[in-house]
C-alpha cells in the first residue's frame, strides 16, 4: 500500500476544504489514492451537510446572465477553488442566475425561495451541499439595465457589467475588460461620494502636515493628492489599459459612446477569510496525540 504522506494530506485538504485528520483518514481508506479519496468523501457528504453551514465560504464564482437590456451578476460562494470549478456547482450557479434574472430579483433570501425544477433554490442548495460536502451560499446579486450592455468575466472571480447608451461590440467589450482590471469606483469624478472625498482629504492633510512645509505648500500638496485620487478611481479619467496613452473618456468620446452605469463584483469581497497555518496545525495535532498517550 502506498504511503500517506503529509504532502498528500495537504493537497487533499486544499482541494476539499476538509480537516487534516479527516483527509488523512480518507487517504488511508483509499490506499493513498487521492482521486478515490475525493470520490469517497463526496459519497459520504450526505451525513455531513449540516456541519458545513458554519464553514467560511469565501471562494466561489461570479455568474453573469443577460436578456435584452437587462443583465445580472450573481455571486455564489463555496469553500475551495476545487469546488468552484466543479461541474455540479457551476450548473447550480448558472441555473440560479438565470432564475434570478427572469424574476428580476436581487435579494438573496427571495432568490432562495424561487422555484428550481419543482423544489426551491434553497432545497437545491442543501442537496448540493450534501453531494459535494462543502458549504455553498447564494450571497448577492446586482442587476444592471441599459440600452446596450457589455459583460466580462475574468476567470471565475471577477464579473463586470457596463451599460452604454448604444452598442459598439469592440469598444464596449474593451471597456468592460478595463473595469475588471482597474476596479474604478465611479464613472465620473463628480460622482465620488462626499464622505469618501472627506476621508481622503483627512488622510492627505495628515500626511502633508508631516512634511513640515508652509501651510500654502501643504494645501497644494493636499490638492495634488486629491486630484490624483480622483483620476485613479474615476473610470473616465483612468488610463485605458489597452492603450495607456489614452484616457478611457477619450476612447469613449472617439467612439461616440457614453457609459451610463457599471458594476464590478469580485468573489469574497468583504468576507473575512480564515488563514490556516498547516505546519502549526500538524504540530498541534501531534502535541495533542502525545498528551493523550
Amino acid at each position: 500500500m502506498a504511503e500517506v504522506t503529509a504532502s498528500l494530506v495537504k493537497e487533499l485538504r486544499e482541494r476539499t476544504g476538509l480537516g487534516m485528520m479527516e483527509c488523512k483518514k480518507a487517504l488511508q481508506e483509499a490506499g493513498a489514492d487521492i482521486e478515490l479519496a475525493i470520490d469517497n468523501l463526496r459519497k459520504s457528504g450526505q451525513a455531513k451537510a449540516a456541519k458545513k453551514a458554519g464553514n467560511i465560504a469565501a471562494e466561489g464564482a461570479i455568474i453573469l446572465a443577460a436578456e435584452g437590456g437587462v443583465a445580472i451578476a450573481l455571486e455564489v460562494n463555496c469553500q475551495t477553488d476545487f469546488v468552484a470549478r466543479d461541474a455540479n456547482f457551476s450548473a447550480f450557479a448558472n441555473k440560479v442566475a438565470a432564475l434570478a434574472l427572469a424574476a428580476r430579483e436581487t435579494n438573496a433570501e427571495k432568490i432562495s425561495a424561487l422555484d428550481y425544477d419543482g423544489v426551491s433554490v434553497e432545497e437545491a442548495r442543501v442537496s448540493l451541499v450534501q453531494k459535494i460536502g462543502e458549504n455553498i451560499q447564494v450571497r448577492r446579486a446586482v442587476i444592471v439595465e441599459g440600452a446596450a450592455l457589455a459583460t466580462y468575466v475574468h476567470g471565475l472571480k471577477i464579473g463586470v457589467i457596463v451599460a452604454f447608451d448604444k452598442a459598439d461590440e469592440e469598444v464596449t467589450k474593451q471597456v468592460a475588460m478595463h473595469v475588471a482590471a482597474t476596479n474604478p469606483l465611479v464613472v465620473n469624478a463628480d460622482d465620488i461620494p462626499a464622505d469618501v472625498l472627506a476621508k481622503e482629504h483627512e488622510i492627505a492633510s495628515a500626511k502633508a502636515a508631516e512634511s513640515g512645509k508652509p501651510a500654502n505648500i501643504v494645501e497644494k500638496m493636499v490638492e495634488g493628492t486629491l486630484k490624483k485620487f480622483k483620476s485613479e478611481v474615476s473610470l473616465l479619467d483612468q488610463a485605458f489599459v489597452i492603450d495607456p496613452d489614452q484616457k478611457v473618456g477619450a476612447v469613449l468620446a472617439k467612439a461616440g459612446l457614453t457609459v451610463t452605469n457599471f458594476i464590478r463584483l469580485e468573489v469574497g469581497e468583504g468576507i473575512e477569510k480564515q488563514e490556516v497555518d498547516f505546519a502549526a496545525e500538524v504540530a498541534a495535532t501531534q502535541a495533542a496525540a502525545a498528551a493523550g498517550q
